[in-house]
């Protein structure tokens, strides 16, 4: 089994992943051609050809979703890439006095980031990561698995939100149907987390809103629409592609800042079969 062990670093302005040399390689290829191809040419388990050929159907009818789904690591949602096609978003941002404030201000290097602490990054930013996720569908949830710490999101087929929803990391989603687009419509957050690896803010008072269609057999084009008033003054978009993946997720695990691990007062842990690394 191969396990993405991951460090976080923060440098400069922006959180590094560094990890294993066992699994720079399979990072590498999940990461994609950024800047200089088209996503998800490469996948889980190396080059392969992606399948073409119509959009699969549940027996309800609607389009199927369910797979493994490569993607562009997406660190600052303004970006474009017009080439390449990994994303198309809106440039400069939108932002109310105090969203500039907030980003102007976001330094991980000063102040830390909760990404370092292995805490749940959200359900944007996990959208966002380098790492793929898979879908599972059926007549009453969709449930995005992500490779990403392991986190998963279950979105139910449902009419509305909750009066009140409880605040939570990943905010409280409902889908519905609009033809053959999925819409994943999601608000309650905590406002804990921010959008991007870069720092883009959002509050407690986001509405997010993700669009998915399947276009054919290897694609599904998706948007997401961030509407957040305490932050940003009118709504903004950011569209990508997601491609198949010809593999299944890795596990993947996060290592916090264990300090009595790193200061001596619990004994360092080597997998059976091992001996303890040389001092």
């Amino acid at each position: 089994m191969i396990s993405r062990v991951l460090r976080l670093i923060v440098v400069g302005s922006v959180l590094v992943a560094t990890l294993p040399l066992l699994s720079r390689a399979l990072v590498a290829q999940n990461l994609g051609t950024i800047g200089t191809g088209t996503a998800g040419e490469s996948t889980a388990q190396g080059r392969a050809a992606t399948p073409s050929g119509p959009a699969p159907r549940l027996p309800n009818g609607h389009p199927d979703f369910s797979g493994v789904w490569d993607h562009a690591y997406v660190p600052d949602m303004t970006l474009s890439n017009a080439r390449g096609g990994l994303q198309k978003g809106p440039g400069d941002l939108p932002f109310t006095p105090a969203g500039l404030e907030n980003f102007t201000s976001y330094n991980p290097e000063r102040d830390g980031d909760y990404t370092g602490m292995c805490m749940p990054f959200g359900l944007m930013r996990s959208v966002n990561a380098p790492y793929p996720f898979q879908i599972m569908q059926n007549d009453k949830y969709v449930a995005i698995l992500f490779e990403q710490s392991t986190w998963f999101h279950v979105v139910p087929f449902k009419a509305a939100h909750a009066k009140e929803p409880n605040p939570t990391w990943f905010g409280e989603s409902i889908a519905k149907w609009d033809g053959d687009t999925l819409v994943i419509d999601t608000v309650g957050f905590n406002g804990f987390t921010r959008l991007d690896t870069i720092g883009h803010p959002h509050s407690d008072k986001l509405h997010l809103v993700q669009t998915l269609k399947r276009t054919d057999a290897g694609h599904i084009t998706y948007a997401v629409t961030i509407d957040d008033p305490v932050y940003y003054t009118k709504p903004w978009t950011n569209e990508r592609t997601f491609t198949i993946a010809k593999g299944d997720l890795l596990e993947y695990s996060c290592e916090e800042n264990n300090k009595s691990l790193w200061e001596g007062r619990i004994k360092l842990w080597v997998p059976p079969s091992s001996s303890q690394p040389r001092k």
